[in-house]
């Protein structure tokens, strides 16, 4: 028997076993990467979680019962998130919390709308993520919103004319986020002079510098995930001086210890700052500051989303998955760490006092 070939039966194997619960407990899928290229930023994602649910179990539960989280393994693939999802939807939890990446939550999305699932991404931007169906939430902004921030930042703040475009071509958040800024940045003025498109888990880009330093752009928008960093360190390496612009794919820490650590000048948009002026953020940065990681975006908006599931489930008073999911969708300036979150129509929407990008 081929290795291909046993794969799948001891899948098949693993997903024909029904699972057993307590009747003590909530059990919420939280489906993210726990192997392949995406397991190291995932982590981060995972501890906000984790924070949660101690946090609240701690203070006694929801509804008496205490919360725990099934973690399934989605292997950093899109195939591999689907599988993950039905496995969710066959164990009979009420709702699911993943994934980080967009191309991950588009296909578990899939999955929870059609089994009537309600799903809350922490951190997947990408637009279609939410448009899949009602059952669908997220607690950060989306490439929309970046996208044209980035742009409008280099033309009216950095004073940039000129752009070259990196893409991850792999991956839809990449592809979208890269469409958003370049539509933007022309729209105010900008000029894109070049495009530079490459594979995800590419860490060679001497060719890809190469043309760039040729064009002696103002600005580089780096669109992509971990290999932005891979890119950072090359292109100061090689003398390049045009400054580096991301999004919010650069907040993990598998960016920083790729090459983003040593960014010399450069601008991303992000979700939250440890010195964000509000009573909740303080308090969750004076009670976790002694842990690694505690302030990496993902964590946070982890924290936050498995945070306003509880609190949905309290408002519905029960776990059932159509009950929660018109809870989440009734959701009102609920307080998060990273600001106040309210939902709409095929929207969210985040008031910040204390500004900024």
């Amino acid at each position: 028997m081929n290795k291909i070939g046993f794969y799948l039966i001891c899948l098949m194997m693993t997903l024909s076993h029904s699972m057993v619960f307590a009747e003590d407990t909530i059990n919420i899928a939280a489906i993210y990467a726990l192997s392949g290229r995406a397991a190291e930023a995932n982590t981060s994602s995972l501890r906000g979680l984790r924070f949660g649910v101690e946090d609240i179990n701690r203070q006694g539960g929801v509804l008496g019962k205490k919360i725990d989280l099934l973690v399934i393994d989605n292997h950093s693939t899109p195939i591999g998130s689907n599988i993950a999802a039905k496995r969710a939807a066959d164990a009979g939890v009420p709702a699911i919390l993943g994934a980080q990446w967009s191309s991950h939550s588009l296909a578990i999305a899939k999955v929870a709308q059609t089994h009537g699932i309600p799903m809350i991404s922490n951190i997947s931007t990408h637009p279609d993520v939410t448009k899949v169906g009602d059952h669908i939430f997220r607690v950060c902004f989306t490439d929309d919103f970046q996208g044209s921030v980035m742009a409008r930042f280099a033309r009216q703040y950095l004073k940039a004319g000129t752009a070259v475009i990196f893409t991850q071509i792999t991956s839809d958040y990449s592809l979208k986020l890269s469409d958003i800024f370049r539509k933007k940045f022309g729209e105010l003025g900008g000029k894109i002079v070049g495009e530079q498109d490459y594979k995800g888990g590419q860490t060679i880009f001497e060719k890809h510098i190469r043309q760039t330093a040729k064009l002696n752009p103002d600005v580089l928008f780096l669109s992509g995930h971990d290999e932005s960093g891979f890119i950072i360190r090359q292109a100061q390496d090689a003398g390049i001086t045009s400054v580096p612009l991301g999004g919010d794919g650069w907040t993990p820490q598998s960016f920083l210890s790729k090459g983003g650590s040593e960014l010399k000048r450069g601008y991303y948009c992000t979700h939250w700052s440890e010195f964000k002026d509000s009573e909740i953020s303080r308090a969750f940065v004076k009670k976790y500051k002694h842990i690694e990681g505690f302030n990496v975006v993902p964590t946070v908006l982890g924290y936050d989303a498995i945070m306003l599931l509880a609190d949905a489930i309290r408002r519905a008073d029960s776990a059932d998955s159509g009950k929660i999911r018109e809870a989440l969708a009734s959701t009102r300036s609920f307080e998060g760490v990273t600001g106040t979150i309210s939902f709409g129509q095929n929207l969210f929407y985040r008031r910040r006092s204390s500004g900024g990008l």
